[in-house]
């Protein structure tokens, strides 16, 4: 960090904080309007290149509002990360191999809550 110049946050953080002000958001947000919402210092062309970014990722949705896009994400917090899991598996190669590994980090709270979801899952589809 340079002297009176802000920390550089990575570009995980800033797509983490974009989404954050959308999902708080009661609206679909423009550009400028999410960096107000951010707040920070952030520029303009940053929020725009993230928001840019995570359209083509099919994480958000835009719609012309005026002569700006307004976007919105297209699924909740959770939604996002299991898109995320599911893209790490399938780069996996042994699906098998990959979920006991998974399996084996599971805390005794979140395996129960695992097995239980499989459990309601099975019945619905019967």
């Amino acid at each position: 960090m340079v002297d009176g110049e802000p920390a550089r946050r990575a570009a995980g953080d800033l797509e983490s904080d974009v989404l954050a002000a959308l999902w708080a958001a009661d609206r679909p947000l423009t550009p400028g309007e999410t960096v107000e919402a951010i707040g920070g210092g952030l520029a303009y062309t940053t929020v725009q290149t993230i928001l840019v970014r995570l359209l083509g990722k099919g994480v958000l949705q835009r719609e012309l509002v005026g002569r700006a896009f307004a976007y919105s994400p297209v699924l909740d917090q959770a939604g996002i990360v299991a898109s995320r899991m599911r893209a790490v598996l399938d780069s996996g190669g042994d699906h098998e191999a990959v979920l006991s590994r998974f399996l084996g980090t599971l805390s005794d709270d979140e395996e129960h809550a695992l097995v239980e979801l499989m459990t309601r899952r099975g019945r619905d589809l019967s």
